[in-house]
């Protein structure tokens, strides 16, 4: 049977690299699409024999947006390592550090990777699907605005993290220095602004989204929706909550399924392999591995955006409440599957990010100097455990008497994404390609599935036993192949 092949390389606004490789049968359908990320990232080999208290610097390395992420699990690992709770002064910067990332991280995706795919139409000429066609629809002030409140929150970031690319303030027991009143000030006067351009882009949303019939016909249509577990981290009311709480996981009905603390992750969270990626497919290992297939008989879940709403029972900030029930509201109520909502729950986020932002800096305890307790125990293991923007992340570190790493797992949202990325890939090539008719919108229809993620591959990959499988084509001059290098 003869076969046609359609290729999508590089895929375009994310984190990383990857490709789509589609198959068709003779009619030009769709017999399987591959989402491939084809780069390898060692940061769980080469850790080992470093110092544990170098982690939360080294793995912020493994990628330039979401470093304050992994610095923060990281140095919750290291807390449960060396048995040391931080003064609530320090947990309480840690989670305004944090929240300012969080918020400008979403702006970043939705106004610069996402956000292009409906504010200036999904099917519109490439050159114009991106940060300055989004520029051209909603006018320069806007994109000012956009840049403006990121710098400023980025600024803090920096002022009190050392760094905002690679953040130095954590570390065991506690950060590196406490909260000045003039930063609380400036922190106070940044979640303000973040308030009002999170309130801003749910509007901007609402006018260009959900009051377009088409835009909401591809939100729900079955194209972008799958019925799978979902995942997030929650608080003692089981509220989304960022920096702390416990992982709660609801069945594709909505329904409690486990809530469990991140010491016991291994004993729900499992990881398949395939041979076409160096991503591994994380699934339920209270389920088990049926394929990439959705539904309760499934093992397959999602984190992320979506998800943590799905995964809740609401947000703990009350204009962020408000716009949660909205969301349940317009979409038919709990749990939402549709895959493109992640957009909309991602703003609902960033003005949660923006409310809590300001309760932790009117809170006259954050302003208590002591801001760390000195670890004194011997290090052995320790879990960390966060909420990416791209989802759960989880930090897992074990240490000889010396402290020296001797294994690293990183389970990274990306990876518990995985399988229903590929899951949507797959199903959106067989819906929007049909008799071979491909052009460049409907080729964006299958990117806009994995684009919603907002998966950050860097983080995510991983190859077992440890080596790189290598393929090398030469070309010459004419573009034709001439040699081809291969290492299996």
């Amino acid at each position: 049977m003869s076969r046609r092949e359609i290729v999508i390389e590089p895929i375009t606004r994310l984190e990383g690299h990857g490709k789509i490789h589609i198959f068709l049968n003779e009619k030009g359908d769709v017999e399987r699409a591959y989402l491939q990320v084809p780069e390898l990232r060692g940061f769980e080999k080469f850790v080992v024999g470093r110092p544990a208290e170098e982690m939360p610097q080294i793995t912020s390395r493994i990628c330039g947006v979401c470093p304050t992420a992994h610095h923060m699990a990281a140095t919750k690992a290291l807390d449960d390592m060396y048995q040391v709770e931080p003064p609530l002064a320090a947990k309480k910067i840690r989670e305004l550090i944090y929240c300012a990332f969080m918020f400008e991280d979403h702006a970043l995706h939705f106004y610069f990777l996402g956000g292009p795919d409906f504010v200036v139409g999904p099917t519109a000429p490439r050159a114009e699907r991106n940060i300055l066609g989004v520029l051209a629809r909603v006018g320069l002030e806007i994109g000012r605005e956009v840049i403006g409140v990121r710098k400023q929150l980025r600024d803090l970031i920096a002022r009190v993290g050392g760094k905002v690319i690679h953040p130095v303030f954590g570390l065991p027991g506690g950060i590196a220095k406490a909260l000045a009143p003039a930063d609380r000030e400036a922190f106070l006067a940044g979640a303000d602004r973040a308030v009002e351009f999170a309130l801003f882009s749910l509007k901007l949303f609402k006018g260009i989204v959900l009051e377009n019939p088409q835009y909401m016909e591809w939100i729900r249509s079955e194209t972008y929706t799958h019925r799978t577990y979902y995942m997030g981290l929650v608080d003692e009311r089981n509220r989304v909550n960022f920096y702390d709480g416990w992982l709660r996981v609801v069945d594709p009905n909505g329904r409690e399924f486990l809530r469990f603390p991140a010491r016991d992750y291994l004993r729900h969270i499992a990881e398949h392999v395939e041979p076409w990626s160096y991503i591994k497919f994380c699934y339920l290992r209270d389920v088990g591995w049926k394929g990439f297939t959705d539904g309760p008989e499934s093992g397959v879940y999602s984190v992320a955006p979506l998800a943590r709403l799905n995964a809740a029972e609401g947000m703990a900030t009350p204009r962020a409440q408000e716009a949660y029930e909205q969301f349940y509201a317009t979409l038919g109520g709990k749990p939402v599957h549709h895959t493109l909502a992640n957009h909309w729950a991602r703003l609902i986020e960033m003005l949660y990010a923006a409310e809590r932002m300001q309760e932790l800096a009117r809170d006259p305890e954050i302003l208590d100097p002591h801001v760390r307790n000195l670890p004194t125990a011997i290090p052995r293991a320790g879990i960390g455990v966060v909420e990416a923007p791209r989802g759960t992340l989880i930090h897992h570190y074990e240490t000889d008497e010396r402290g020296l790493v001797t294994r690293a797992n990183l389970i990274v949202a990306t990876q518990n994404n995985a399988a229903r990325i590929a899951m949507s890939v797959d199903k959106a090539a067989r819906s929007v390609i049909r008799g071979g008719v491909v052009d460049d919108g409907i080729l964006n229809l299958v990117e806009m599935a994995f684009r919603a993620y907002d998966p950050c591959n860097a983080c995510g990959t991983h190859a077992l036993p440890g080596q790189m499988p290598l393929l090398i084509r030469i070309y010459n001059p004419r573009a034709e192949l001439v040699r081809e290098l291969r290492r299996d």
